[in-house]
C-alpha cells in the first residue's frame, strides 16, 4: 500500500514539473511587425545600435541584438525585424515565429486611419497564430509618430483597432465555414464568443499599447522608446 502511495506521489510531482515546464513561456527571439513605413527600420537600430538607420523598403528580415535589455539567463534578446510588404511578411514570420518571446507591433499613429483595415489584417493573423497561443507571447503595439500633432492616442487606437477587428472577425469566421482545411488558423475565430472584440480577451496572449517617437520633428534627433524598453525589460 506503501508503495503504491509512494509511487503515486512521484507521478503527481513529474505530472506537475510537466505542465509547469509546459506552460512556461519560452524563446530568446522578439519579432518587429508593422505596416512598410511604420518605422520599424528607425525602432531597429534605436534598440540594436541605439543610432537611427537610414529608412528602406527591405525584402528580407533584418537580424541584430537589443543591447540595453536581456534575458533572464544574461543573452541579449534576438530582435527580428519582419518586412512589412504583405507578399513577403508572411514567408518570415513563418521561418521566425516559434522562438518568439515576444511581438513588437509598430503602427504608423498619423496614417492609422486610412491603414486601419490593413494593420487589423496584420494584426488578426498574428493573434490567430496557435504558435503565438501556444508561446503565451506578450505584444506590445506601439503607436509611432506622436510628435506629429494630427497623430492619434495609443488609447484611440486601441478602441478604433478593437471595432476594425470586431468586424473583421465575423468576415474571417464565415470564410471559415466554406474551407476544408480546418486546421488553418488563419481565420479562426479570436476573442469571446457572444461578445464584441476586446484585447482583453485573447489569453493567454497579453497585449499591451504604448506612445513612441522614432523621429522627432521639433527636436533633431530626440526620440522616445520608455514604453517599448519598459516592456522589454518585462519579458
Amino acid at each position: 500500500m506503501e508503495l503504491y502511495l509512494v509511487a503515486g506521489i512521484v507521478l503527481v510531482t513529474i505530472l506537475i514539473v510537466l505542465l509547469l515546464i509546459r506552460s512556461s513561456k519560452s524563446g530568446d527571439s522578439v519579432i518587429l511587425l508593422g505596416l512598410c513605413d511604420s518605422g520599424k527600420t528607425s525602432l531597429f537600430g534605436q534598440l540594436t545600435t541605439g543610432k537611427e538607420l537610414k529608412t528602406q523598403t527591405s525584402i528580407i528580415e533584418n537580424k541584430g541584438k537589443i543591447s540595453t535589455t536581456a534575458t533572464k539567463n544574461g543573452k541579449p534578446w534576438k530582435l527580428i525585424d519582419i518586412p512589412g510588404h504583405e507578399r513577403v511578411r508572411d514567408k518570415y514570420f513563418y521561418n521566425n515565429k516559434d522562438n518568439a518571446r515576444g511581438i513588437l507591433f509598430l503602427i504608423d499613429s498619423v496614417n492609422f486611419p486610412r491603414e486601419i483595415r490593413d494593420v487589423a489584417e496584420c494584426m488578426y493573423d498574428l493573434l490567430a497564430n496557435r504558435t503565438m497561443q501556444r508561446n503565451k507571447v506578450s505584444v506590445m503595439v506601439a503607436c509611432n509618430k506622436q510628435d506629429i500633432p494630427t497623430a492619434k492616442s495609443h488609447n484611440v487606437i486601441k478602441s478604433q483597432l478593437e471595432k476594425e477587428l470586431n468586424k473583421l472577425r465575423q468576415t474571417r469566421s464565415a470564410a471559415l465555414l466554406g474551407i476544408d482545411d480546418y486546421s488553418s488558423s488563419r481565420n479562426a475565430f479570436i476573442g469571446k464568443q457572444g461578445k464584441d472584440f476586446e484585447f482583453s480577451h485573447v489569453n493567454p496572449i497579453k497585449v499591451e499599447f504604448c506612445e513612441c517617437n522614432l523621429k522627432n520633428t521639433q527636436v533633431e534627433g530626440e526620440v522616445k522608446v520608455d514604453g517599448v524598453r519598459t516592456w522589454l525589460e518585462k519579458l
